[in-house]
């Protein structure tokens, strides 16, 4: 998954690349520690449950713009769990289930 803090940065860097889980229903995202319950009815916007701070989650983007359309020269890093996926990915290799 892309997440970007909108708010601030998570773990030195405003948006990450990496994996992450999902409650039943779909509308929280495990990230890092992070709860990101989906903001009202939109579909990227999540707020985290404990600090309030907005964040941008959305699939991964095979051509590598995985911003949000509004955000310019965000720094994103990308998990070094992730790293091997992602590039399997952008390379058009297949994706494997985790």
């Amino acid at each position: 998954m892309y997440v970007e803090n909108k708010d601030g940065d998570i773990d030195g860097v405003a948006a990450r690349i990496g994996y992450a889980t999902f409650s039943k229903s779909g509308r929280t995202v495990y990230y890092r520690g992070r709860e990101l319950a989906r903001a009202n009815l939109s579909r990227g916007n999540h707020l985290d449950i404990a600090t309030r701070e907005e964040y941008w989650v959305s699939g991964i983007k095979v051509k590598g713009d995985n911003r949000h359309q509004y955000e310019f020269g965000v720094q994103v890093s990308i998990d070094d769990d992730a790293r091997e996926e992602y590039e399997r990915l952008k390379s058009g290799g297949p994706i494997s289930s985790r």
